[in-house]
């Protein structure tokens, strides 16, 4: 998910109760929801991101050694403000079990909201270099934002005004959220079943079948399915139901020109380690041009598209 996301989710933490826990609690649970996408430093390499991304910073490893960082940059940053006088005489002295115990919730939920997006995320790495797709919520998601900003802010107004159960807000919008989730991905799921039913009755019985949620409209699905050689579209409406077209188009993939191609460029390798649902073809220079199913929308293409040229033919 975004990072404006991450960090709803540790402010609404926060909000919950867990503010009031120990000192610094609040910068903790944000920065903690944050901190595994610090592999975005990556993105400097270009398209060769694509397979650094979403991996070691976002497994075991880092997840249990991260929030252990972040708790005593934290604890040092506290002693170095009460060695100058700075420390704020309102902040909570620091009770060091429950500032670990909230780095690691806010670190944890990270990985928890990246999965539940169709980008992937390598949950198990460096042990697996596998990837694991919710598919269940768009990646920028505007009614999460406007769902934990008003809780956040109904409770952080009640706190103000000294009202007993300042929390309430809070624990509605975090509710509220967690519904919203379980509920995309009941039309996920559906999506993906009565699709996978078209497919099997007009020849396609072992189809991968992906649903993805476009902006805004929670209710609907893109469709995206494949065979070893076809790919094809689809649509899904909650209402409406599904719309297939089964006719497809062949991937390309399994083009003999494509492997020796993809052997020269370290890009193209990262490409094809990242996508879950890539396609080639060839344009009239001869250039392999591969892109991923997924994002197929002009808006994002270019982002994930990778052009390879025709290595120059040796001269006798």
């Amino acid at each position: 998910m975004d990072n404006l996301t991450h960090s709803l989710v540790g402010a609404v933490l926060g909000q919950m109760g867990l503010k009031k826990k120990t000192g610094l609690a609040m910068p903790t649970l944000v920065i903690a929801a944050n901190i595994p996408d610090i592999d975005a430093a990556c993105t400097v390499y270009g398209q060769l991101s694509l397979s650094m991304r979403r991996g070691i910073t976002h497994g075991p490893i880092a997840l249990i050694l991260l929030p252990i960082l972040l708790w005593a940059a934290m604890i040092a940053f506290d002693n170095w403000q009460t060695k100058r006088g700075k420390r704020p005489e309102n902040r909570l002295p620091i009770h060091k079990g429950w500032l670990l115990a909230l780095a690691y919730i806010g670190c944890l939920s990270h990985p928890a909201l990246d999965w539940l997006n169709n980008y992937g995320i390598r949950l198990l790495e460096p042990f697996s270099h596998r990837w694991f797709y919710g598919d269940s919520i768009f990646i920028i998601d505007l009614w999460i934002w406007i769902a934990l900003g008003l809780s956040i802010w109904l409770s952080l107004r009640r706190e103000r005004a000294k009202v007993a159960a300042w929390t309430r807000p809070a624990w509605l919008g975090f509710t509220a959220v967690c519904a919203y989730i379980l509920f995309n991905g009941a039309i996920t799921g559906t999506a993906e079943r009565e699709i996978a039913a078209v497919l099997r009755g007009g020849g396609h019985p072992d189809a991968l079948v992906v649903a993805s949620p476009p902006p805004l409209q929670f209710w609907k699905r893109d469709v995206f399915w494949r065979t070893g050689d076809r790919y094809g579209s689809a649509s899904f409406d909650l209402g409406s139901g599904g719309d297939v077209d089964i006719s497809g188009t062949p991937i390309g993939i399994n083009d003999p020109r494509v492997a020796p191609m993809v052997a020269t460029s370290p890009v193209a390798q990262a490409f094809l380690f990242w996508s879950r649902m890539p396609v080639a073809r060839f344009d009239p220079k001869g250039r392999l041009i591969l892109s991923d199913q997924r994002f197929g929308n002009p808006l994002s293409r270019g982002q994930f598209e990778v052009i390879v040229e025709p290595k120059p033919e040796s001269k006798p």
